[in-house]
């Protein structure tokens, strides 16, 4: 039997923090493969360097010849793929990259792991779903109607997915989980973004009245449900990730103003973006269920560690401001084919 699973995206937010927890927790080795956008930081890898059991290849997953070649050259016995342009803003400025990189890229991989017969596991999000209103919440019976074009371009690889499944029988299985937050999370998201600038003493922007609501986990809960699903998902079956902690978007901008000692003079409330989906809530039942996981993490106490984690880490956050990081890539991986 291998052990070494191919994690795209591995150098980005998500998938650095779920390359941390199989080294931690598991004796599988990993393959992690990056394109090192804006995203992507090989520095968030930096503790692991020494480990023999990551190796680190830059590459775009819609490169499919590459990308086979790896998985044949290491004996992959999986895919998960966290690769994806993540940044609705972003979406909304420009769709093409979201298209190249979220369909393009995931139909590769799919057209791998049919070839040589891989263990797959799509990473998406509860955006596909849409926007809730005051009540209710997804469950993966729910009807995709994504409201982005992030959205639409995750929504769509989503479907790509379960027709590998029912055309070809690829042994595939999708995650949908709600808003992460956590250690190494690109600061122009929320969390990120709000502890950064009042650090700094900036003004805190918030969309609209800033009273959306999103559904938040941490990361290192989201990841141990991801691995959850690839050792025990069914092929074809979507799971729900949640932590049934809904919170609204001002609601968070104060808890991390009030923890760092800071006045609430600081939140400027901008013009709401385009087509911004008001609430997200996620039913987590069919995982806990069928699978037996369960999060881990408090919003209270994950927020705190996540603010802690920013303030003793504020070199790492210049890094990716002045674009230092891309020199790791050469300094500590470029021995790796």
């Amino acid at each position: 039997m291998n052990t070494t699973i191919l994690i795209t995206g591995g150098a980005g937010f998500i998938g650095s923090n779920f390359v941390r927890y199989m080294l931690l927790h598991t004796e599988y080795s990993i393959v992690v493969v990056d394109a090192l956008t804006y995203a992507g930081n090989p520095e968030n890898l930096a503790d692991f360097i020494a480990d023999k059991r990551l190796s680190f290849i830059q590459e775009r997953i819609e490169h499919t010849e590459k990308i086979r070649v790896i998985c044949k050259h290491y004996g992959v016995e999986g895919i998960i793929n966290f690769a994806a342009e993540t940044h609705v803003d972003r979406s909304i400025m420009d769709p093409s990259p979201f298209v190249t990189s979220n369909v393009m890229g995931t139909v590769s991989l799919l057209n791998i792991a049919r070839e040589l017969d891989l263990r797959y596991v799509q990473i998406s999000t509860d955006e596909v779903y849409g926007s809730l209103g005051d009540d209710g919440y997804f469950t993966e019976h729910t009807p995709l109607q994504p409201s982005s074009p992030y959205s639409a371009s995750k929504a769509s690889a989503d479907m790509f997915v379960q027709s590998f499944v029912h055309t070809f029988g690829v042994n595939a299985s999708i995650t949908r989980c709600s808003n992460n937050y956590g250690p190494y999370q690109f600061p122009e998201k929320l969390i990120p973004l709000m502890i950064v600038r009042a650090l700094e003493n900036a003004t805190l922007p918030v969309y609209g009245d800033g009273k959306n609501v999103r559904d938040w986990i941490h990361v290192d809960d989201h990841n141990s449900a991801v691995w959850a699903v690839y050792c025990q998902g069914k092929k074809g079956e979507v799971y729900n990730i949640g932590a049934s902690s809904e919170q609204h978007n001002i609601d968070i901008v104060k808890k991390i103003l009030s923890s760092l000692g800071k006045s609430e003079h600081l939140i400027t409330y901008v013009k709401d973006r385009p087509g911004h989906d008001r609430r997200y809530a996620i039913d987590s039942t069919k995982i806990m269920t069928e699978l037996g996981w369960r999060p881990q993490i408090s919003f209270a106490d994950g927020l705190e560690s996540t603010i802690e984690w920013y303030c003793t880490h504020q070199q790492w956050c210049n890094n990716i401001r002045n674009g230092d990081y891309q020199r790791y890539y050469q300094q500590l991986y470029g021995k790796n084919i």
